[in-house]
């Protein structure tokens, strides 16, 4: 531009953060804006926004934050898209407390929490290992009148995964259709891995079963979990089984897989031997 005689404005720096900043390029969107009063130009909303979601992306937690508390003395005022990326950026670097208090900040700043925040401060309970505060976030949404999506039934389905919670993953598996949502192949791998951990190989292969009238395709984390879940059981046959129909459902089996297999024909094994 300066070449063509042309100043870039602070449009332009907008579009190009942002354009760094959906390419995960974190760096470049920092330096940027860096450059902004150089170039006399005042960052907005949208620069900030921009640059904080960078820092989102490549789970640069601190930066975010830091960026958030540069817009306040740059007098500029944070909304919903702001606290989302900044709470998602928490959750990437496992930082849920982090992600709960800048939900819990949102009302001083007469914001409302949406869907995407929600779903973000719920992801980041699900990677702390706190399924009782996901399940209460979820619980909050309706009188926040938000109401929620595939993708936050999800992260509270790997939450209670996480924490061993298995009728509760099923039962937020079975209140999907209620509100209208279709379970996809990360809700009922989540589920399935939840009946893993808490030994119920029966309702894995349940869920399993039920996948295909579902129109949802098992991959390889599916039938690892289903396999394991066997292994547990001690029911090697259907391990073996499950690992036999891989190839037909068009999946390769990995290493994990494997392992689960053949956990599975040890535990047979030594279970004979006595």
């Amino acid at each position: 531009m300066p070449e063509a005689k042309l100043a870039p404005d602070k449009i332009t720096y907008n579009a190009a953060i942002s354009a760094c900043s959906k390419d995960g390029q974190w760096q470049l969107a920092l330096n940027l804006l860096s450059l902004m009063p150089d170039a006399k130009l005042v960052p907005n909303q949208i620069t900030y926004n921009s640059a904080i979601s960078a820092c989102e992306k490549a789970s640069q937690w601190q930066l975010a934050l830091n960026l958030m508390s540069l817009m306040s003395e740059a007098t500029v005022v944070p909304n919903q898209i702001t606290f989302s990326a900044a709470i998602s950026a928490c959750e990437k670097g496992g930082e849920w407390q982090l992600a709960l208090t800048l939900l819990s900040l949102m009302p001083e700043a007469n914001l409302t929490p949406d869907k995407i925040t929600y779903s973000a401060a719920i992801s980041a309970c699900e990677n702390g290992g706190q399924w009782k505060l996901a399940l209460n976030l979820l619980s909050q949404m309706p009188d926040a009148k938000v109401v929620p999506d595939k993708i936050t039934y999800n992260a509270a389905i790997s939450a209670c995964e996480k924490g061993g919670q298995w009728q509760l993953a099923l039962n937020l598996l079975s209140l999907m259709p209620e509100a209208r949502l279709v379970p996809n192949q990360i809700t009922y791998n989540a589920a399935i891995s939840a009946c893993e951990k808490g030994n119920q190989w029966q309702l894995a292969l349940n869920l399993l079963s039920l996948m295909p009238d579902a129109g949802v395709s098992p991959n390889e984390i599916t039938f690892s979990a289903a396999i394991s879940a066997c292994e547990k059981g001690g029911q090697w046959q259907l391990a073996l089984n499950l690992l036999s129909l891989m190839p037909e459902a068009q999946v390769v089996p990995n290493e994990i897989t494997y392992n689960a297999a053949i956990s599975a024909c040890a535990r047979a094994a030594r279970g004979s031997w006595h």
